[in-house]
C-alpha cells in the first residue's frame, strides 16, 4: 500500500526531480509566471506554497531552509523581499494554475502558474511599456514620413510608362522528370 506517498515522480529520479522542482519554483519567484505541463504545475505548486509561508516567516532561519531547498540566492532575496509581503493577508493559496489545452507536438495538457497576488503587478508592466514605446514612437514616424511622401510623386512623375507585357506565360512543370505538354 502507498499510505503517505504523494509525491508525483515525473518519470525522474529524485535528486534530478528535487532539483527540476526547485528550479521551476526559482523560475516562478523570477518571472511571476511560467508555462509548464499541468503535471509538473502541480507538483510545483506545494513546494512554490512552502517558500512564500517560510518567506512570510522572514527569520534567518527560514532564509537558510529556504535555500537549502532553492539554491539560488537572487530567488531567496526577492522571495523575502517581494512576493512574501505582498501575501501577509493570505493564509495560504497564494499561485493559481490554468489550463491552456494541448501542446501541439505531443498532446501533453500545459498551464500556467502563477502567483495570485502578481496579477496585478503583470498586466501593469506591460501597458506603461506600450505607452512609452508609442509615444517614442509617434514622433519619430510624423518626422520620417513627410520626407519620403514628398519624393515619391516626384520619383513617379520621371519614371516613363512601361506598356504591360503580353498575358501571363502559361508554367512549365516538371513531375518526377517528365517534361510538360508545352515543353515537347
Amino acid at each position: 500500500m502507498r499510505h503517505q506517498k504523494k509525491t508525483v515522480k515525473l518519470g525522474r529520479k529524485a535528486e534530478h526531480r528535487k532539483a527540476l522542482l526547485a528550479n521551476q519554483v526559482c523560475s516562478l519567484i523570477a518571472h511571476q509566471r511560467i508555462k509548464t505541463t499541468l503535471a509538473k504545475a502541480k507538483a510545483v505548486r506545494p513546494l512554490a506554497e512552502k517558500m512564500v509561508t517560510l518567506g512570510k516567516n522572514g527569520s534567518l532561519h527560514a532564509r537558510r531552509m529556504a535555500f537549502s531547498t532553492l539554491r539560488q540566492k537572487d530567488a531567496i532575496k526577492k522571495l523575502f523581499n517581494e512576493i512574501a509581503p505582498r501575501s501577509t493577508e493570505r493564509n495560504g493559496g497564494y499561485t493559481r494554475i490554468v489550463r491552456l489545452g494541448q501542446r501541439k507536438s505531443d498532446s501533453a495538457q500545459m498551464a500556467f502558474i502563477e502567483w495570485v497576488d502578481a496579477a496585478q503587478v503583470i498586466e501593469e508592466k506591460p501597458a506603461e511599456e506600450k505607452k512609452a514605446k508609442r509615444k517614442e514612437t509617434a514622433p519619430a514616424a510624423k518626422q520620417k514620413e513627410p520626407a519620403p511622401k514628398q519624393e515619391e510623386p516626384l520619383a513617379k512623375q520621371k519614371e516613363p510608362a512601361v506598356p504591360p507585357k503580353e498575358g501571363p506565360k502559361p508554367k512549365k512543370r516538371r513531375w518526377f522528370g517528365k517534361k510538360s505538354e508545352d515543353e515537347k
